[in-house]
């Protein structure tokens, strides 16, 4: 039997406009620059786009699966344009050599939507631009993230797209196993699609996309039941308005089967019908948080016992937040809580580095927050003792990128010296505690906990929903607040309800 062959490339990356930090070679190598079968390798059985990939390969033995780069990044601020160069020059690379190997019959990308970079405007479409022109007629796909701003002229370049129909994002695998399925059809069946590609700049806060409920879950549904028919997929993108890009905004993606649809009009009935939905809830999306000193006083007032979580949305790691901000933490040691708290986390290496020369047991004065300036708040300054050092390796075990390892470089847990129940982590590097095993490193039993104060937002929840009697999401100054009057937008497009009424 001759086995087909399938490419497969990776570009997932999220982009802030706002965030104090550039992307570059070392945030992709810290946290995803992988290749080859040793890529498979360390993704299998993970709850993600290439554990999708792994599976797909073990379950396709008529298939030979070949994994060329791919590579992720925390989100922040735009890539350079060497990362581009090099990422676009290895994958075509990896393309030419497989067409002197007996050609390509599929390939799929594993993309976000929302990547940004320095001096270019649409760096995964031009990608994928350049697969096309490498292979005009290989049959093409590629899955997405929810938060994807989407220009149109996607629907020009791929043969079938898909995105995540979960927030948080908890089905990557799934989303990646969809475009897998459909591709490999494109192949072996003759599968040809008509697509379309809605954005009308409809700018959703991301705060209120939650699917388990609310607008977003009611555009999931539509979404669903417009799958009918002819029509195979109906991709549903909130957009990321912190990406600050020309086709920033909500968008809907439609794929048909060309021999059903032969005009795409099913598919323009789908996508229209869709957008109109878009539009009608649009005001629904609209969301009001309470300021960090309200939202920790409505936590400690609670009476309900177990664990409060107050996120503050606008420095959360997995919008571009750098791991910086004071307001939530300065609100917190203002209220002086009297029960177990923690905060987590601050990036700082010379913090992470001053506690490693100290020493456990050491007390400390240090200043937290305001690395990069005080234009979200002014550093604080507080006398801490070293609790626990660690190397910064835990593996997720929720379950949004389950199984997948992880390093925040060293890490530090502090107590602060004046409130003898209130900790403090410091990370060498940005992450996100959103995942029950970052506590874990640091010897942290979230359940005897109190009060978690913490840089988050709705991916949180997967993991901490059940274990939390309460979450409060609060606002404060930061590269992805919610309130889009206080950042220097390029494309001014906000909407009214993003500032307040003052003219954009």
């Amino acid at each position: 039997m001759t086995r087909k062959r399938m490419a497969v490339a990776r570009l997932w990356f999220e982009g802030n406009a706002f965030s104090p930090m550039p992307t570059g070679m070392a945030q992709f190598e810290q946290y995803e620059w992988q290749f080859g079968d040793e890529a498979l390798a360390a993704m299998r059985g993970t709850a993600t786009e290439l554990g999708a990939v792994a599976e797909f390969a073990a379950s396709h033995p008529e298939w030979q699966v070949v994994v060329l780069r791919c590579a992720a990044a925390l989100p922040s601020g735009p890539i350079t344009p060497d990362v581009i160069a090099r990422l676009g020059d290895e994958i075509e690379a990896g393309l030419r050599a497989g067409m002197q190997q007996g050609g390509w019959d599929a390939v799929y990308l594993s993309l976000h939507g929302a990547a940004i970079a320095h001096g270019i405007d649409t760096p995964e479409l031009d990608l994928a631009r350049r697969v096309r022109t490498l292979l005009p007629d290989v049959p093409l796909a590629a899955s997405f993230d929810l938060h994807g701003n989407m220009p149109a002229q996607w629907a020009e370049v791929l043969d079938y797209a898909t995105v995540y129909r979960t927030h948080p994002h908890v089905d990557m695998a799934e989303t990646a196993a969809r475009a897998l399925h459909t591709v490999a059809r494109c192949a072996s069946e003759g599968l040809r699609t008509r697509r379309v590609l809605l954005n009308e700049g409809v700018i959703l806060p991301s705060i209120n996309m939650r699917t388990v409920a609310g607008p977003m879950c009611e555009l999931e549904r539509t979404a669903r039941e417009l799958a009918a028919g002819a029509v195979l997929d109906v991709s549903v993108f909130g957009g990321f308005p912190y990406s600050d890009t020309a086709a920033t905004g909500a968008s809907v993606f439609v794929v048909s089967d060309a021999a059903q649809d032969p005009d795409a009009s099913q598919a323009e009935a789908a996508a229209h019908a869709m957008m109109a939905h878009i539009r009608q809830l649009a005001p629904a999306f609209q969301a009001s948080l309470p300021g960090p000193a309200q939202a920790v006083a409505q936590a400690l007032a609670d009476t309900r016992p177990g664990l409060i979580a107050v996120t503050e949305s606008s420095d959360n790691p997995l919008s571009g937040g750098g791991g910086d901000t004071p307001g939530l933490f300065q609100a917190m040691l203002q209220a002086r809580p009297q029960v177990p708290c923690l905060f987590a986390s601050f990036a700082d290496a010379q913090v992470v580095q001053a506690a490693a020369r100290a020493g456990q047991g050491a007390t400390l004065d240090i200043v937290l927050g305001g690395r990069y300036g005080d234009a979200f708040g002014a550093p604080v300054p507080v006398r801490v003792v070293v609790e626990r050092l660690t190397d910064g390796l835990f593996r997720n075990q929720g379950p949004m990128q389950r199984g997948v390892q992880r390093s925040c470089g060293a890490s530090v847990l502090l107590r602060i010296e004046d409130l003898p129940s209130a900790w403090v982590i410091v990370t060498e590097r940005v992450v996100a505690g959103d995942d029950p095993g970052f506590y874990a490193l640091h010897g942290i039993d979230t359940a005897a906990l109190r009060l978690l104060c913490v840089k988050a937002k709705n991916h949180f929840r997967a993991a901490f929903a059940e274990r939390c009697v309460a979450i409060i999401d609060c606002d404060t100054p930061g590269p992805a607040c919610l309130d889009l009057s206080l950042l220097p937008f390029r494309h001014r497009h906000i909407p009214a309800w993003a500032h307040g009424g003052k003219p954009a």
